[in-house]
């Protein structure tokens, strides 16, 4: 079943990922037929959104019993007495699951439309309202209280402030106007605040809007098996070198019980800003935030005594998170790929570059986890092969929980080293939707394995390293 289209992607960027797909390795390993039918079932699945909603609770200042029982209120609000469960994660214990219910085929469509751009659309079937800077068009004549069908214009090419559009557009649902036409494309320069709030979406999934905000932590599940594979221990000094916007910063300060200390960076002081603010929100005193360049993190020079941020002295952390810029190609729901093969190429060299940076930083002994959200070879399995041929000191090291599938073959890693990386893969389960009855019928471990599958195609290597050299 796919409700979407599959996503669509540049022709070049389509043709590198097919050839990635078809590798030798792969096609001796699998056949072509299943090689292929696993590579298009993959791409159907990007352009749906995760069959679960995943939360992480701040445990720093609530328990999980605690907060799930005020979450499933929040939700029997939400969606007005339906029963939807709120499950707890036998491997990760500070998660909270969600089903999520659709896609609902039978809702009807509206003559008034609201089109939205595409990032706000894929909010949308995540559990978002509306909020007036994502809508691009809007019928003539909408006033506020209007019922309207919400639209997601994916190509972008949708005119701001037009009255109706005829291009490429997705049905996201239904829902009511906050406001009139006119005061949405008011000419006092745009608004802020909820545009359109949605009452009948494709795919049901809760609001996080001002929800229990110091508890719980929107954040997908392959997100927080990072954070745990690193498992920092009260009392360490620990770099997060690509933080933003500070999930899995603040995710490892509450790990670590809020003792010891958490470096965490990133180059855009907008981010480094919310990044503060997370921790702040969240209670966590342990976390320092620094606007800096990672790849240029490592001094060579003699540090101030007194000097507390970047750049640092050569074996200096207990444990590094290089969760790496990338191509970002496992996020979900993605209908539309814009970046071109020159971008999507662009990540691997600079992924080198903070990789060689965090080996130098790390002390003998430490551990070091390197995550992305993508799902090529070039930015995964390629450079675990290219780690362990550079750095001999680095050894690749089993992941507890191991939720995820193995690595990717294509990379001429051994099938030992595979099996100690983590890929998930959302082509590993058939895509499907789910009813409120299908829910009601289901085994709680069954969902459970849903969950760890039809996620954000995601990936993790874990590294120790041996000595100094």
């Amino acid at each position: 079943m796919s409700f979407f289209p599959k996503i669509a992607f540049q022709y070049e960027v389509e043709e590198y990922l097919t050839k990635v797909f078809r590798n030798n390795e792969l096609i001796t390993a699998l056949g072509t037929e299943e090689a292929e039918n696993k590579y298009q079932s993959l791409l159907s699945h990007l352009s749906h959104p995760p069959a679960f909603t995943s939360v992480r609770v701040n445990t720093h200042l609530a328990s999980v019993k605690h907060v799930k029982k005020l979450l499933f209120e929040e939700i029997q609000k939400q969606f007005k007495g339906l029963r939807v469960p709120v499950l707890e994660h036998p491997k990760l214990q500070d998660i909270l699951l969600i089903p999520v219910i659709g896609p609902r085929q039978d809702l009807k469509q509206h003559a008034s439309e609201v089109i939205v751009g595409a990032q706000c659309g894929y909010a949308v079937l995540r559990g978002a309202h509306v909020y007036v800077p994502g809508i691009v068009s809007i019928s003539r004549f909408v006033k506020a209280g209007d019922l309207v069908s919400v639209y997601s214009d994916i190509e972008g090419k949708c005119k701001r402030g037009a009255k109706e559009f005829n291009g490429v557009k997705v049905f996201l649902g239904n829902g009511i106007s906050e406001l009139s036409r006119s005061e949405i494309f008011s000419s006092s320069g745009p608004l802020k605040g909820l545009g359109i709030r949605m009452i009948e979406p494709v795919y049901l999934s809760p609001s996080f809007d001002n929800v229990l905000p110091s508890y719980l932590f929107l954040q997908n599940l392959p997100s927080v098996v990072v954070s745990h594979i690193l498992n920092p221990q009260p009392g360490e000094k620990i770099l997060d070198m690509c933080a933003a916007p500070g999930g899995k910063t603040t995710h490892l300060a509450t790990l670590m019980h809020d003792q010891g200390e958490v470096i965490a960076m990133d180059k855009i002081a907008n981010k480094v800003k919310k990044i503060k603010q997370n921790a702040e929100l969240l209670q966590l005193n342990c976390i320092k935030a620094f606007c800096y360049d990672g790849t240029k993190a490592l001094s060579v020079e003699k540090r101030e005594d007194k000097q507390e941020g970047p750049p640092f002295l050569p074996e200096s952390f207990d444990r590094i998170l290089l969760d790496a810029p990338c191509s970002g190609m496992g996020q979900r729901p993605n209908m539309s790929y814009s970046s071109t093969l020159k971008e999507v190429t662009s990540y691997q060299p600079l992924q080198r570059k903070l990789f060689t940076v965090a080996v130098k930083l790390l002390k003998p002994g430490g551990v070091l986890v390197y995550s992305t959200c993508t799902i090529t070879l070039s930015e995964n399995e390629e450079q675990v092969a290219w780690a362990l041929k550079t750095f001999p000191c680095l050894q690749l090291h089993p992941q507890e929980p191991h939720i995820g599938g193995e690595g990717m073959k294509g990379a001429g890693l051994s099938l030992d080293e595979l099996k100690l990386l983590q890929r998930f893969d959302p082509s590993a389960v058939t895509l499907q939707g789910m009813d409120i009855n299908s829910l009601q019928d289901s085994r709680e471990d069954d969902l459970i394995s849903l969950a760890n599958k039809d996620c954000i195609g995601f990936f993790i290597a874990k590294f120790i390293k041996s000595d100094s050299k």
